[in-house]
């Protein structure tokens, strides 16, 4: 069994956000796994990163390409990469998707649409050269709201990896939906301040199952073994 991992959006440098499970489902499981890099955070090159949610979708075909069982490959979304596994991920080495604080979008729906229905929405700033940013942030109030129930040298982290993100990771419509017909199971966080817990469950319905973490936006960070627990049952 393979497993990878997809970040969320306006971050960069998945390896460290997943790091904390990651450790634990290897030191529990001898499973090792990886994180996605994505194009539209500027971590390939920057014409890719003008692709969107088309350029980060392709990075993630790319990876599953290189499994080498069918459903081999269980595939971890997080908030925004929930919406690229569901758009990569009618792939045959799928066996099992996962989506943290994440979307399972229709066919035809962009992340902004996905987004629009949220009572008290992130902030986020056109910086005016094709690329988005969360605005009106420091690192106090970042912490405040996306990681909130992390400590505070993770917050500090997590502050120093934010980035812009090309426009059309929330622009693109879908194409696909690839969590259809797929096992799927979505992580509700509870106390989550960034992706509200209504469209988290709204979501959710759709998965195979679901299950509710008492956890903020980034569980894999401030409670990685409650993550890890959820990975270890699907792998028995």
């Amino acid at each position: 069994m393979e497993l990878i991992f997809v970040h969320g959006a306006l971050v960069q440098d998945g390896a460290w956000w997943w790091r904390p499970a990651a450790e634990l489902l290897e030191a529990g499981t001898g499973i090792r796994s990886r994180a996605l890099a994505l194009p539209s955070c500027g971590e390939t090159t920057p014409r890719e990163r003008d692709g969107g949610l088309v350029a980060d979708a392709a990075a993630l075909r790319r990876e599953l390409d290189a499994v080498r069982a069918p459903g081999a490959a269980i595939v971890v979304g997080h908030s925004y990469g929930g919406t690229v596994i569901a758009e990569a991920s009618a792939h045959p080495a799928v066996g099992h998707l996962v989506f943290v604080s994440s979307y399972l979008p229709e066919i035809g729906q962009s992340q902004a649409e996905i987004m629009s229905g949220e009572g008290d929405p992130v902030s986020i700033g056109d910086n005016g050269d094709g690329t988005l940013s969360v605005d009106g942030y420091d690192a106090a109030s970042f912490a405040a709201r996306f990681v909130q129930d992390a400590d505070p040298a993770t917050q500090q982290q997590a502050w120093s990896r934010v980035v812009p993100q090309g426009v059309g990771a929330f622009t693109t419509p879908t194409t696909a939906a690839g969590w259809k017909g797929v096992d799927s199971t979505a992580l509700v966080c509870a106390d989550d301040r960034t992706t509200s817990p209504a469209l988290q469950r709204s979501h959710a319905a759709r998965a195979t199952r679901a299950v509710e973490l008492p956890t903020g936006h980034h569980p894999f960070l401030s409670r990685p073994e409650l993550v890890v627990e959820q990975l270890q049952a699907l792998l028995r």
